[in-house]
């Protein structure tokens, strides 16, 4: 692998896509300036990596981890991808969930530079021209945020930037996708929080966020820009306000290549999930009930997409709906509720108004509770007893994060459930030895999904991004669960192997492109092949 360049010496030290550090030749220090600016050594990159290590292991918190990986990451981009994709079942909780909320909430803080591009509202009028600011041309994804909902930790305004800048670290360190390829975004509009707004090293506009119909004539221009400046680009959005998440997606979906994490992916995630649970009881998804606490951007979409599974296998859209219920902070959505919006009424059915989440699973006794609540400890052990009278092997997701926001542990689930329980968590946990029996609690995270997609994307340059690749990406998680690590409990691959694990979701995915129509590239004749021909592999480039 060779790259031109025309930067020398110091200017080529100070680029983090190009700098090799300690790794530079003998001839690419004389032919580039760089005698005495680098010590007088050619060390490996395993060498190097073993510093980083050495270098990591006096580092007392998974925070002052993270701070170490960025810093890294700023000087060497190769470097720091090697490390993170050398074992992603160690860093990627690092450089990711659940120490990224840690890391949003003190962001201002943190700030050693700016990454990736900050929008602001007052920008208005001038998109196109911000945009040709960035370096690079041929940009495929823009992960962007609003900061409006962070999370489980609700409106961070601009501290929300480390929240792209890590998503599209995990399109590179989980799938491979060229990190040059990426650009993390933050519209700022404001913030509604009073903390941020006084304080003296917040980044972001003190003021606070407008009308809905002024942010969105906004982000109409932005991706209205998007497609002139970077015409092959897939636009991510990521962690705004619940209503402004689905209202956005619907927007935007049938006109640009766009699509919402929160409310896709974690659907996808999710789904996966559920199937190999099924596989544990020996069941279908159609033989299901469902309920959800949390009714959300990403309850919704999660109910969507799973409605559209279950549309898949044979049943009518109203009959997947009336499988689905959802709880919010007001109750059950029912018929009578007339403070619902407009996406929440196909799961507004006939039952008696309740507050109470252990009375809703008595009477409409759910095989599977959802947890998108962000309330830390919502699944009580009256809860988790309740879904184990009713359900020989009740499922339990406790999907929200991070760690402090799970409506419950594993260790609460199979205990209080006396081990019947098929339970999975948004964030990581250790394997739970109860009775004899040791389970492994899975980490439904959409990293098993987003970046597999993205993938496919990038590879197919695809059209539009639909629901079904999410669905596909789902059935394709799920199939690569051993038998005996399902018998133990465990929901999803283990995060040892996750390159290879995305690597066979993008190919299904990428089929899925092909034979709906929407690649713009030529089918190839194997699908894994041409996935693996796309992926990034962090390898110091020869410079001379």
């Amino acid at each position: 692998m060779s790259q031109n360049t025309t930067k020398r010496g110091a200017d080529l030290l100070h680029d983090p896509t190009l700098n090799k550090s300690t790794a530079f030749t003998e001839a690419e220090r004389k032919a580039l300036g760089l005698v005495g600016l680098v010590p007088d050594v050619t060390e490996s990159a395993d060498l190097q990596m073993k510093r980083v290590m050495l270098q990591l292991g006096h580092k007392n918190t998974d925070l002052e981890r993270y701070v170490y990986l960025m810093n890294l990451l700023d000087h060497d981009e190769t470097l720091f991808y090697r490390t993170v994709m050398s074992d992603p079942a160690r860093f990627l909780p690092i450089v990711y969930d659940p120490t990224i909320g840690e890391a949003c909430l003190k962001f201002g803080h943190l700030f050693r530079g700016p990454r990736g591009m900050y929008l602001s509202i007052k920008r208005r009028g001038h998109v196109k021209e911000i945009l040709r600011n960035w370096p690079q041309k041929d940009v495929r994804f823009i992960c962007v945020t609003d900061g409006g909902r962070i999370l489980g930790l609700g409106d961070l305004g601009a501290n929300g930037m480390g929240i792209p800048i890590g998503k599209l670290q995990l399109y590179t360190a989980a799938a491979a996708v060229p990190p040059q390829v990426l650009l993390p975004m933050y519209i700022d509009a404001g913030t509604n929080n009073e903390e941020y707004l006084q304080d003296p090293l917040y980044l972001g506009l003190r003021e606070h966020r407008p009308p809905t119909a002024e942010l969105f004539s906004f982000v109409d221009e932005f991706m209205e820009a998007v497609q002139e400046v970077f015409p092959n680009c897939c636009v991510h959005f990521e962690d705004w306000t619940g209503v402004d998440a689905i209202h956005l997606l619907e927007r935007y979906r049938d006109r640009y290549c766009v699509y919402n994490d929160d409310v896709q992916g974690t659907a996808g995630i999710t789904l996966a999930g559920m199937i190999n649970a099924t596989k544990l009881k020996g069941t279908k998804l159609k033989d299901e009930r469902y309920l959800f606490l949390g009714a959300g951007s990403a309850g919704i979409g999660l109910a969507n997409l799973l409605c559209s599974a279950l549309v898949d296998q044979g049943m009518t859209l109203k009959d997947a709906q009336s499988r689905v219920h959802l709880f919010d902070v007001h109750g059950l959505l029912e018929s009578t509720r007339t403070d619902l919006v407009d996406f929440q009424l196909p799961y507004a059915h006939p039952h008696a108004p309740t507050r109470d989440f252990v009375a809703a699973i008595e009477s409409i006794k759910p095989t599977t509770i959802i947890g998108v609540s962000t309330i830390g400890g919502a699944f009580t052990r009256e809860v988790i007893e309740a879904m184990s009278r009713v359900n020989e092997r009740p499922v339990v997701l406790a999907l929200s994060n991070p760690t402090s926001c799970a409506e419950c542990t594993p260790e609460q689930a199979y205990t209080w459930s006396k081990g019947k329980a098929i339970y999975a968590a948004g964030v990581p946990f250790s394997p739970v030895h109860l009775d004899g029996k040791t389970f492994l609690p899975g980490q439904a995270n959409n990293f098993y999904i987003f970046p597999a997609v993205g993938m496919a994307v990038y590879a197919t340059r695809a059209k539009r991004v639909t629901d079904q690749m999410f669905i596909e990406a789902a059935s394709s998680v799920a199939d690569q669960v051993s038998p005996e690590l399902l018998q133990q409990g465990l929901l999803y691959p283990l995060q040892a192997n996750i390159l290879e694990t995305e690597i066979k979701t993008a190919a299904r995915v990428a089929k899925l492109v092909f034979d709906g129509g929407l690649a713009q590239v030529d089918r190839p004749a194997d699908m894994e092949a041409f996935i693996r021909k796309h992926v990034y592999v962090p390898e110091y480039p020869k410079l001379a």
